[in-house]
């Protein structure tokens, strides 16, 4: 396994980590530091959602691109993204809506069974650069709603997180419709 495959692994292993300090009653329940559980998480996901970068400049630059990484890159981002939504509709459902939750899940869900069906056949399909882009503002959508309530929050950044959960729901749907025209023929060969 690579350098870039194993940044990527770390990702996906700090997605629990993250999980256990954000979720209260897990951490905070046991030390009487709730609000120190939250910090702990947002610092967790900024540092996990910083080696989607990492790992593809990296991999990029010293020509480490792999058919492991084109596969395990989009699910960390998955489970990282996905795992924070769920956890918000427990810890702040009044900051995202159950929608905007079911759309994003629902097309990951869709992506990822198209990549299956194409990994049945032997081919890799890699994020592009409208899926990155869905990614980037779903994660910074993410970090805004984490630091909401924070004591030191210079701004409201309740409609700040609205507005990029409400961007990153049109990008979701747009990527999705990309993935899926692009990608067509893979669910139904041409003959």
């Amino acid at each position: 396994m690579n350098l870039p495959n194993k940044i990527t692994m770390i990702r996906i292993i700090a997605t629990p980590v993250f999980l256990f300090f954000l979720v209260p009653g897990w951490f905070g329940q046991f030390l009487g530091l709730d609000n120190w559980g939250r910090y702990a998480a947002t610092v967790i996901f900024v540092l996990a959602a910083l080696t989607d970068m990492i790992d593809g400049k990296i991999a990029r630059k010293y020509k480490l691109v792999s058919e492991l990484g084109k596969f395990l890159d989009p699910i960390a981002d998955k489970l990282l993204v996905t795992s924070a939504l769920i956890a918000f509709l427990w810890t702040d459902p009044e900051k995202i809506s159950v929608w905007a939750v079911f759309i994003i899940v629902a097309r990951e869900f869709i992506v990822s069974g198209l990549r299956l069906v194409a990994a049945a056949q032997g081919v890799v399909i890699a994020a592009d650069k409208l899926g990155k882009l869905k990614t980037v503002v779903q994660i910074a959508a993410i970090v805004v709603i984490l630091i909401n309530d924070f004591p030191f929050s210079l701004i409201t950044t309740i409609s700040v997180g609205k507005i990029l959960m409400d961007l990153a729901v049109i990008l979701t749907i747009v990527s999705g419709i990309n993935y899926m025209q692009k990608n067509f023929r893979i669910l139904v060969p041409q003959k």
